[in-house]
């Protein structure tokens, strides 16, 4: 992709916007025309903001772009779902997903943190990429603003759930998450951060103003089973772990969401079930059962129907709400643990 001296307008809060129109010799209230534009009716081109003049729109396409990342990949899920491969000005690459419910009015937004992961966990298709490089908060938002000019949606949540483990990224990912509140107008409550379980981040979301939904990939219930998915568990373990989401809970007074993807004869069984249980017990939380999505890159296999519901009612008799996450895109890759920007027709 070219490089361009234009500067890219997504990204820019209303602030950054109005010093960029006061340089061009624009004024303030041009800056807030720009915005809506971006953020609310999600243009891509000057020529469509019809109520800028047309001497207005001549210099802002001599100076600017609205954005310089492009769609290389695209594909439609028989659900609906929706998988997008973006490529960034330095080549890079990210998958963002839209999925989309038939009994809801939600249109959800997957976005990705970073360009690749370090944290290997085994079941993730996206940790055979290894780790490349942060994303910055326009590229983060841009995930969003692309699904929305494409389909002429509007994306009403967010989940930090694509490529990468957001809170290793920390202060772009809570950047980004402040333009989705401010500038998209989506409530925090609707936006998601999913986190293999950052102890000192954890620690530090739970101490700032405002803090979106907080979801952990836990995944096994003790300390050697989970070392054996996660390798994360070895540098923060879930005796480390337990007590800061404890802490995080004390402090926000929020519920957290505790992800647990079934693995067939691995971690389904009905002792994994009550070890959680346990584990779980003083915890405020909900739990969401993820059934294993298959990839190319590991041997792991999916539970049957009946270990999935037995496993469920025995987190249930302990009082915790438990959930079956809707698979959504497994025929196009794009369930979760399958994001590895591998093309398919």
């Amino acid at each position: 992709m070219k490089n361009t001296k234009k500067i890219t307008l997504s990204g820019l809060n209303i602030e950054q916007l109005t010093e960029f129109t006061e340089s061009i010799g624009e004024s303030k209230f041009r800056a807030k025309q720009l915005h809506n534009w971006i953020y609310l009716k999600s243009v891509s081109d000057f020529e469509a903001m019809t109520d800028l003049s047309k001497k207005t729109r001549e210099k802002l396409n001599e100076t600017a772009q609205i954005t310089n990342v492009r769609i290389k990949h695209k594909q439609v899920s028989t659900d609906g779902t929706i998988k997008y491969l973006l490529e960034y000005n330095d080549g890079c690459c990210a998958e963002t997903v839209l999925m989309r419910f038939d009994n809801r009015s939600n249109l959800t937004a997957c976005v990705s943190s970073q360009i690749g992961c370090a944290c290997g966990c085994k079941f993730c298709a996206t940790a055979k990429l290894g780790f490349i490089r942060n994303m910055t908060p326009a590229e983060i938002i841009e995930q969003v603003l692309t699904i929305q000019r494409d389909t002429g949606l509007k994306v009403t949540n967010i989940v930090f759930m694509g490529q990468g483990e957001p809170l290793l990224n920390y202060d772009n990912v809570l950047k980004a998450i402040e333009i989705f509140n401010t500038d998209f107008q989506i409530g925090i409550r609707r936006i998601t951060v999913s986190t293999c379980g950052i102890v000192p981040a954890i620690d530090k979301l739970a101490e700032i103003d405002f803090q979106p939904t907080l979801a952990i990939s836990l995944h096994a219930p003790e300390h050697s089973l989970r070392q054996k998915l996660m390798p994360i568990e070895k540098k923060y373990p879930l005796e480390v772990l337990i007590p800061a989401l404890k802490n995080y809970t004390n402090k926000t007074g929020k519920r957290i969401t505790v992800e647990y993807t079934l693995i067939k004869d691995f971690n389904d069984t009905i002792d994994c079930a009550k070890a959680l249980s346990l584990l779980l017990m003083d915890l405020k939380t909900n739990i969401n059962l993820i059934i294993y999505n298959p990839n190319e890159t590991d041997k792991f296999e999916r539970p049957t129907k009946s270990t999935i519901q037995k496993f469920k009612y025995i987190l249930e008799q302990s009082g915790k709400k438990v959930t079956i996450r809707l698979e959504r895109g497994a025929d196009i890759d794009a369930a979760c643990g399958q994001l590895s920007n591998k093309m398919k027709n």
